[in-house]
């Protein structure tokens, strides 16, 4: 039997420094097939220039900025694999990241999302603060309810629905809570298969007044949403 296609989508703002380990970390997977879909979100630097050095080994699509929720729905759109990934342009993937989570929807036919563990690590610049938090619990794996940890299939977004660009930081918090409110069934392996790269500009650094916001408005509109599923079946 054929492997499915994979669809691999990196929305990338800017992300010249980081982009090229990125894009090398889904060309090791020992999983195919695949297709690289890059999301350019108007970008300013040498983006462009970095993706057309892989030559056909990815597609590139460009947008005028409209954030990272965007980006990564223009990716969904243009997708052409039975299963879906992201991986965000500062962190890596390692190199059995899809193929063990393939083997899940393998053996599972009811499987719609599977999610890995993510371990955080520092750039060389912050190595005070990756110090400071050694014994912390960011130092440690975490479950990755996040789009980088995420292999889903294709199908589902038809279900729930793309990201929410009108959220600037909490967009993929509010896609898994409305993936679980639709039933979607979602299995968690223990696996650390990817690694995400904590530097000055992250943006939950830069958007965390803001993104307080947006989990409240999320928190809100969970609550109505809830209510009224209970009071039709009322």
């Amino acid at each position: 039997m054929t492997p499915p296609l994979t669809s691999c989508i990196v929305p990338v703002y800017n992300g010249e420094r980081y982009l090229r380990e990125a894009l090398d970390s889904i060309l090791a997977q020992t999983y195919r097939p695949i297709e690289i879909i890059v999301a350019d979100d108007g970008s300013t630097d040498g983006t462009a220039a970095l993706v057309a050095a892989y030559g056909d080994k990815l597609r590139y699509l460009f947008q005028p900025n409209a954030g990272t929720a965007a980006a990564c729905n223009l990716g969904i759109t243009a997708a052409r694999g039975e299963f879906i990934a992201f991986l965000a342009v500062d962190d890596l993937w390692r190199p059995e990241k899809l193929a063990r989570q393939i083997s899940r929807f393998q053996l599972r036919s009811d499987l719609d999302l599977c999610v890995c563990h993510v371990q955080n690590f520092w750039i060389p610049e912050l190595k005070e603060e990756a110090e400071r938090f050694r014994n912390h619990r960011i130092s440690q794996p975490l479950p990755g309810y996040v789009p980088q940890a995420l292999l889903a299939k294709r199908a589902i977004f038809d279900t729930v629905g793309h990201f929410d660009p009108a959220l600037r930081h909490a967009d993929s918090t509010d896609w898994f809570v409305r993936a679980m409110d639709h039933g979607a069934r979602v299995e968690l392996i223990p696996d650390v298969l990817v690694f995400r790269r904590l530097h000055r500009t992250n943006l939950s650094r830069q958007m965390a007044s803001a993104s307080r916001e947006e989990y409240l408005q999320i928190m809100k509109t969970i609550l109505n949403r809830r209510r009224q599923k209970a009071a039709s079946v009322e």
